[in-house]
This record gives C-alpha cells, structure tokens and sequence, in this order.
C-alpha cells in the first residue's frame, strides 16, 4: 500500500506497518474471495482498498487547503496530519468485515479494525489520543454504510472516496468472468474519474462515461453517497460521454 506521507510522519510510519503486517493483507484477500468469487460482485480487496485510500487523503488535502476544518482539529485540538491518519486508517479498514460476510460488513469491520488498531497505533501516539483517534476512525468506517450518517468531515470522505471507486477496472474480474449485474457493467461504462480543485468548490470530480450504463454508479451510488455526508457544499461533479457513439458492453443476456 502506498499514498504520499512525506510530509507526515506519523503517517509514513502507520503505512510501514499496514505494509508489514500479513495478517491484513489476508483480510484483504479473503474480503475479495466473499465479493468476487462468492458473490459476483465488484473488486472490494487489496486493490480497490488502494485507491480508496489514496483518492480519500487526496480529497482530504485538497479540502484542508481550501480551508475547511476537520473533525479532529476542531473538537480534539489535534493537527491535519492526524485527520490524515483517521481518513487513511478508515480507508484501509473499512471493508475488511467482508471477509465474514457481505450483509452488514460495515459492522463486522468495526471488531475487526478495533483489534488492528490496537497492534497498529501504539507507539506513534499515546494511549488517550489513540483512544480518541480509534473512535473516529471506527465511525468513519461504520458511516459508510448505505444510509450512514457521517458525523465528521473524515468520515464524509471516506464515504465519497468509496464511491468514487469506479472506474472500469473494478468491474474487470466479474466482468470478464460474465457475471452481467448492473455493478459489473456499470462499473465498466466508466472510463476514468478524475478529482481536481473546483472553480467554485474546493473540490472537482470529474467522470468519464463510455456508455450511458454508467449513469447507474453516479446517479445510485456516488449521489447516495454524498446525500447526507456533509461534503455536499464543497464537491462540483462533472459527467461526460466520450465518443461519439457508445461502446456495446453486452452483446446478449439470458436469465
């Protein structure tokens, strides 16, 4: 797992330890056994933690710059860098319940990611303040369930940075393999998502469709994501059909 942290060393260390660790990479693997192989359903292990990971810190910072407080900052005192370890903690962490099962694999995450973080967070912070970062990191990954209610400008990201978790190449395995849901082929009408600095909000995410199926993971996730996560005022969402003619993803369907 990488993400930039040179400018945050309590994050560079955190990230030295997820990397070292077998155990999680397990979870990672087995959270992806339940989602692919056992339920035909999009990418949910190693790499799609990744880029959630990554696409979360980004929309962090490029809030932070826009000045827009965090959780952490604003009721603990704490720094940015910290915000930057709740939403990067919370986006390694939050679907490594489904290595149980899929029906409410936000809950069982949340025992999973206690446990981790007990091994993962102690010497880098003291007792208390690993505590307080605990707790938020476990509500940033129990809020992003569907009809979650992210309480913290940390959990709304990790909520966004999920959903913006895409593009085609999740869908490939399932998709390929002919498993034809609306997730897997939705998923793979999506040619890019690009996330920028906006022209009136600090955030711009701009998606790239192939083919109008892609409508349903804007419209049915992404918009049910950020319904309610309290990042509404601060994202501008672009959405383009590239090409002049659509790209056939299904030549027959038979049930």
């Amino acid at each position: 797992m990488t993400v930039p942290d040179r400018h945050n060393p309590r994050l560079h260390e955190l990230m030295a330890r997820v990397n070292a660790d077998p155990e999680l990479y397990a979870l990672w693997v087995a959270s992806n056994v339940t989602a692919i192989e056992r339920l035909g359903m999009t990418d949910h292990g190693p790499v799609h933690v990744k880029i959630v990971l990554n696409i979360a810190v980004r929309l962090l910072r490029l809030l932070a710059e826009a000045g827009v407080p965090t959780g952490v900052q604003t009721t603990y005192g704490l720094e940015r860098e910290d915000a930057e370890v709740v939403v990067a903690m919370a986006a390694l962490l939050h679907d490594v319940g489904m290595s149980i099962h899929r029906d409410d694999h936000e809950s069982f995450s949340l025992f999973l990611a206690r446990e981790k973080l007990k091994e993962l967070l102690p010497g880098v912070y003291d007792g208390p303040t690993a505590a307080l970062l605990t707790s938020e990191i476990l509500h940033a990954i129990i809020s992003h369930r569907s009809g979650g209610r992210p309480l913290t400008l940390e959990a709304g990201v990790v909520r966004i940075a999920d959903a913006l978790d895409m593009a085609k190449g999740r869908s490939r395995i399932p998709f390929e393999a002919g498993s034809l849901s609306i997730h897997s082929v939705s998923a793979a009408a999506i040619e890019a998502v690009r996330i920028t600095t906006g022209e009136e909000r600090p955030i711009r995410i701009c998606i790239e469709m192939t083919n109008s199926a892609g409508v349903f993971q804007v419209d049915q996730l992404l918009r049910q994501k950020l319904k309610g996560s309290g990042l509404e005022p601060h994202i501008e969402i672009e959405v383009s059909l590239e090409g002049e003619t659509e790209r056939r993803l299904v030549r027959e369907f038979k049930f």
